[in-house]
C-alpha cells in the first residue's frame, strides 16, 4: 500500500510517463475512450495483472479545479474539457442550434456533469432485457450489480436497495438547504410521494420526490475515472494515454485487430490481440464506427469509405432528455447559490406510460435559454425548476466527410413528434404546481416564466427555451431488430473482436441522469469480457 495520496500520485505519474515513452503493442485489450463506461472497463480488466490494457483518451488530464469542484461544472461547459458540439439548427426550435456538450477529459461526462447519481427505473432495465433477450440486463440483475459491485453508499442503511464497499462513493445530498426541504414539502403537498432516497424504491414507483444521490465526498467530485481507473495506474499492465484521438478501427477480414490514432502529431497503430472496445459516447462512437466502415452502406459510399459491415442503425435513434426551465424571482430568503440541485421529482404525464417521463431539479439562478432570458428578463436573484422530459422524437448523427477531422452533423430533432409538445405543456403545468405551492411562497416573490401563458405564447416559450440535459444515447443500440448495432453481449453484429460499451447501446434514454447506467454498461462489458476470455 502507498503511504498517502501524494506518494500514489508520484508513482502513477512515473509509471504512466514510462509506459507512454515505451509505447508498443500488442495489448490484450484496447479501450477507446476514458469516459464513464471506458473507465470502468479499463479498471476492471486491469485488475488481472497478466492482462495488458491500453486506454486511449482524446482529452487531457482531469487535474483541474473545474473537475474536482462539482459546483464549477457550468464553467467546464465550453472549456477545453468539452468537445463543444452544436446540434444543427432546428426549425421546430425557431432555428436554434442547441449546444451539445460532451466531456473531453479523463472521466468524460462523470468529470464535468452535475455529479447526480440516478440509477434508472425498473422498467428501463426490464425493457433493455427484453430488447436484448437477456435477463442479465433486467432490473433484478442490475439492482444486485449496483448493490454488490458498484456502490459504496454512505446514506441511511437500506440493505435491500443500497450497497457498500464498491468503488464508487455515493451519498445523499449533504447538508440539505432549507430551500431544498421546502421544495420537497411543496412536491408532497402537490401529490408526490416522498422517498428515503432517489435511487432505491423510488425507481420502482410511478413517480416521487427525494433528495438527490451524488458522487461527491467532502465537497469533491468522485468521478468514475478516479474511482475505477486511477487506483490501477501504478500497475505495469495498464497504460492510459491522453491526447490520443482514435481515427479508425483496424481489421483483418471481419475481425478487429487494433486501432489507428493520433497522438502528439503522429499517426500510430497498435494491435489488440483479444478485443477492441469502443466507449466514446453516443456522438463519437457512431462517428468512429462509420469512419471504420461500419454503418449504413449508402451513407458510407457518399464518402468512399470501404464497407466492412452494413449496419443501418449506426448513428440513428439518437435519444436525449430535453430540458426547460421554469423560473421564480426569489424573496429575501436565501436560496442555494450553486447551480446544482439537492432535490429531484419524477412523474408521468400519462398514466398509461410504464415509467416516469418527466423529472425536475430545483436550483438557484435562472435556467433559461438566451432567447427566453431576453424575453422574460429574470432578476439576478432567482431560482428555477430545471425540468426534463424523455421525448418521443429521435435524432441522428451523420458524417460530413471520411476523416476524423471532419465535423459531424448532429440532428437532435427535438419536437419532431407532435406528442412531445403536448407532453411538455402538461409537464410544465405539473412543475409549476410545485413551484407555486404554499411551502415555497416564502421563497417566491413572483413566477417569472412561463407564468399563465396560453397556447401560442406557451408554445413560443417552449420552442425558444428547449435545451438538453446532455444525456445523449442510443446511436448504436442493443437489440435484435434491423436497426440494432450490438447484441446483448455488446458485440457488434457481423464482426469479431469488437464491442461497444457506452450510452450509445441503450435502446432508449433511462429515467434520470445517465451516468449510473453507463457504469452498469461498463461493468456488464467487463464481466462479459472476463468470462469469454477467461481473464
Amino acid at each position: 500500500m502507498y503511504e498517502n495520496q501524494a506518494e500514489l500520485a508520484t508513482r502513477i505519474g512515473e509509471n504512466q510517463e514510462k509506459r507512454a515513452a515505451e509505447l508498443r503493442g500488442p495489448f490484450d485489450f484496447i479501450v477507446c475512450g476514458a469516459g464513464t463506461a471506458g473507465s470502468v472497463i479499463a479498471g476492471r480488466l486491469a485488475a488481472n495483472p497478466v492482462v495488458n490494457v491500453l486506454l486511449l483518451e482524446a482529452g487531457g488530464t482531469d487535474e483541474s479545479e473545474l473537475v474536482m469542484d462539482p459546483n464549477l461544472w457550468v464553467r467546464a461547459l465550453g472549456s477545453e474539457l468539452d468537445w463543444g458540439f452544436v446540434a444543427a439548427p432546428n426549425p421546430l426550435l425557431n432555428g436554434r442550434g442547441i449546444p451539445y456538450s460532451m466531456g473531453k477529459v479523463l472521466g468524460g461526462g462523470s468529470s464535468i456533469n452535475v455529479s447526480t447519481w440516478s440509477r434508472g427505473h425498473q422498467v428501463d432495465w426490464d425493457d433493455f432485457a427484453a430488447e436484448a433477450d437477456d435477463s442479465s440486463w433486467g432490473y433484478d440483475s442490475i439492482l444486485e450489480l449496483y448493490r454488490s459491485r458498484i456502490e459504496d453508499w454512505t446514506g441511511g442503511p437500506d440493505p435491500q436497495y443500497r450497497g457498500s464497499g464498491g468503488p464508487l462513493h455515493v451519498q445523499p445530498a449533504a447538508d440539505p438547504h432549507p430551500f431544498t426541504l421546502a421544495v420537497l414539502e411543496a412536491a408532497e403537498s402537490a401529490g408526490w410521494q416522498r422517498f428515503e432516497n432517489s435511487s432505491g424504491r423510488m425507481m420502482e414507483a410511478a413517480g416521487g420526490c427525494a433528495l438527490v444521490d451524488e458522487i461527491v465526498h467532502d465537497g469533491r467530485r468522485q468521478s468514475v475515472f478516479r474511482s475505477y481507473t486511477y487506483p490501477r495506474m501504478g500497475q505495469p499492465n495498464l497504460t492510459v494515454l491522453t491526447g490520443a484521438l482514435v481515427t479508425r478501427i483496424l481489421f483483418e477480414g471481419r475481425r478487429a485487430t487494433g486501432v489507428e490514432f493520433r497522438n502528439k502529431g503522429k499517426l500510430l497503430r497498435l494491435e489488440a490481440t483479444r478485443e477492441v472496445i469502443v466507449s466514446l459516447g453516443a456522438i463519437l462512437t457512431p462517428k468512429l464506427l462509420m469512419q471504420s466502415g461500419i454503418g449504413d452502406q449508402a451513407e458510407l459510399r457518399k464518402f468512399d469509405i470501404p464497407i466492412v459491415q452494413h449496419l443501418p442503425g449506426v448513428g440513428r435513434n439518437l435519444h436525449d432528455h430535453v430540458a426547460l426551465g421554469c423560473i421564480w424571482e426569489a424573496t429575501e430568503k436565501k436560496v442555494p447559490k450553486v447551480p446544482r440541485s439537492q432535490a429531484v421529482c419524477f412523474w408521468k404525464t400519462d398514466s398509461t406510460l410504464n415509467a416516469p417521463n418527466f423529472f425536475t431539479y430545483a436550483r438557484g439562478g435562472a435556467a433559461a435559454s438566451p432567447e427566453n432570458y431576453a424575453l422574460f428578463r429574470p432578476p439576478d436573484s432567482s431560482w428555477s425548476l430545471s425540468t426534463g422530459m424523455r421525448p418521443v422524437s429521435r435524432g441522428a448523427i451523420h458524417l460530413t466527410g471520411p476523416l476524423a477531422s471532419d465535423p459531424l452533423e448532429i440532428q437532435a430533432n427535438y419536437l419532431a413528434d407532435p406528442r412531445d409538445l403536448k407532453d411538455l405543456t402538461i409537464g410544465i403545468a405539473r412543475a409549476r404546481e410545485i413551484g407555486n405551492a404554499a411551502a415555497l411562497r416564502s421563497y417566491a416573490k413572483r413566477e417569472v416564466a412561463p407564468g399563465n401563458l396560453k397556447e401560442a405564447d406557451l408554445e413560443r416559450f417552449i420552442r425558444n427555451g428547449l435545451g438538453t440535459f446532455w444525456h445523449q444515447c442510443c446511436t448504436a443500440k442493443m437489440g435484435r431488430d434491423a436497426m440494432s448495432v450490438v447484441d446483448g453481449k455488446l458485440k457488434v453484429y457481423g464482426l469479431e473482436g469488437l464491442r461497444v460499451a457506452d450510452a450509445s447501446i441503450m435502446p432508449r434514454v433511462t429515467s434520470g441522469n445517465t451516468m449510473a447506467p453507463c457504469v452498469v454498461i461498463g461493468e456488464r462489458a467487463a464481466t462479459i469480457l472476463q468470462a469469454e476470455h477467461g481473464t
